[in-house]
């Protein structure tokens, strides 16, 4: 028999995500990481920052109660990086180190750059990026265009969330 390859996904997204989004947004992650692991899809990579790197990771750590052999890599841009957060955000990034499978820092302490290589890390080696993007420039845009440059299935939930709203939207009329 031969052996399935383990393929990998990153994700990549704002930092803010609003109140009314949160949902359809958890909604569509969800769909969208089932729908990749019955593609094969075992490994997920997150960088660690606010709003949707949390948003993913927590789904992934939550999904590995039914698919235990599921993996969540950490790619840090330092270990200093909540330092400035607040008490909830910090709680839930330890919470989130502690379960996860590898963690490696692009540098030690912060300095300039240190997000963008922890970007490129974490597209190197995958095949899939999971984004939630609605800006063309900023940190999440970076990390899009640098995985359509290196040939990685890119989805973008924004789009997917936009398109949902118009579908529901249509159906109203």
């Amino acid at each position: 028999m031969e052996e399935q390859k383990i393929l990998t996904c990153c994700f990549t997204g704002h930092r803010k995500i609003d109140d009314d989004r949160l949902r359809p947004l958890s909604e569509v992650l969800d769909r969208t990481i089932e729908s990749l692991i019955a593609r094969g899809f075992w490994v997920y990579r997150t960088g660690g920052a606010l709003g949707f790197d949390t948003l993913a990771a927590l789904k992934i750590l939550e999904k590995k109660e039914k698919y235990p052999q599921l993996r969540l890599q950490l790619c840090l841009p330092c270990r200093d990086q909540s330092k400035k957060w607040g008490d909830w955000n910090r709680e839930a990034y330890a919470y989130i180190l502690q379960n996860a499978d590898e963690v490696s820092y692009a540098v030690e302490t912060y300095r300039r750059g240190c997000m963008h290589e922890r970007n490129r890390k974490m597209v190197q080696g995958s095949q899939c990026c999971v984004a939630y993007c609605m800006s063309e420039d900023g940190g999440s845009a970076y990390t899009l265009q640098y995985a359509k440059e290196h040939d990685l299935r890119v989805i973008n939930l924004a789009t997917l969330l936009m398109n949902d709203n118009a579908e529901k939207e249509e159906n109203n009329l």
